[in-house]
């Protein structure tokens, strides 16, 4: 059966060219032209992926995102005419599965819509099956020195202090962690933190540091992920006080 896609967009004209252009790849649309109507469609669980404008009227696209976030998982791509990296960070935090930026390539879109439905066929099948193993993993506890990241809990502590993160910034955190004295290149945190399909700027990598870093670093006065030039970031076995 075709997979249908709600097109969240106030430009009339964009709008149609999207839905033309889905048709014409077999898939089926449904439009929406401002933010609440957007989002009252995709709760009623009609769609299988959503791509949604930022500048939106009623409600804009980031507050959309944060709704919907709260019952679905359904995919997301954002479609904006800004390029900055801290709106593309500002997507993603809200739970954005990808971001592109206009104008765009229809053929690169098309791609992103394919994976990131692929992608969410994946989560599902493995949401029907009972891992054990899966389980048995989220339920480890990640420490190094004085910073604790428990899976399960989805907790980071620095002597017994709860340090707020958004999902991204945790999902940096576990993968440095679990890969201590390793540096991981920025492509490579990009697939874990990100998901495999995402085709954005690896520098985006570099803002989720800094986040970490003023979060863990700045506030408790040691220096947990080093920078390797030309190559990555690293967590050692042995944190540097500062």
């Amino acid at each position: 059966m075709a997979a249908t896609i709600l097109i969240v967009e106030d430009e009339e004209q964009i709008a149609r060219f999207l839905e033309l252009e889905l048709r014409h790849e077999g898939y089926l649309t449904c439009k929406a032209a401002d933010g609440r109507q957007g989002l009252d469609m995709a709760l009623e669980g009609q769609c299988d992926l959503m791509l949604l404008d930022v500048m939106l009227p009623e409600l804009n696209g980031l507050e959309v995102l944060r709704r919907l976030r709260r019952t679905s998982n359904l995919p997301v791509i954002m479609l904006t005419a800004r390029d900055a990296v801290m709106d593309k960070v500002s997507g993603l935090d809200a739970g954005a599965d990808d971001y592109i930026t206009k104008p765009f390539a229809i053929e690169e879109l098309l791609a992103r819509i394919r994976r990131a439905l692929k992608n969410a066929d994946m989560n599902s099948e493995k949401g029907n099956g009972v891992n054990a193993a899966q389980n048995r993993e989220d339920a480890d506890v990640l420490v190094n020195g004085r910073v604790v990241l428990d899976k399960k809990r989805h907790t980071v502590k620095v002597d017994e202090h709860t340090v707020d993160l958004t999902q991204r910034e945790f999902a940096m955190l576990q993968t440095l962690l679990e890969n201590v004295d390793i540096v991981l290149s920025r492509e490579t945190l990009l697939d874990k933190v990100c998901g495999y399909d995402y085709m954005g700027e690896t520098n985006v990598i570099d803002v989720y540091v800094r986040y970490l870093r003023s979060k863990l670093d700045d506030a408790f006065g040691f220096k947990l992920i080093q920078t390797v030039r030309g190559v990555g970031y690293v967590i050692r076995s042995e944190q540097e006080d500062v």
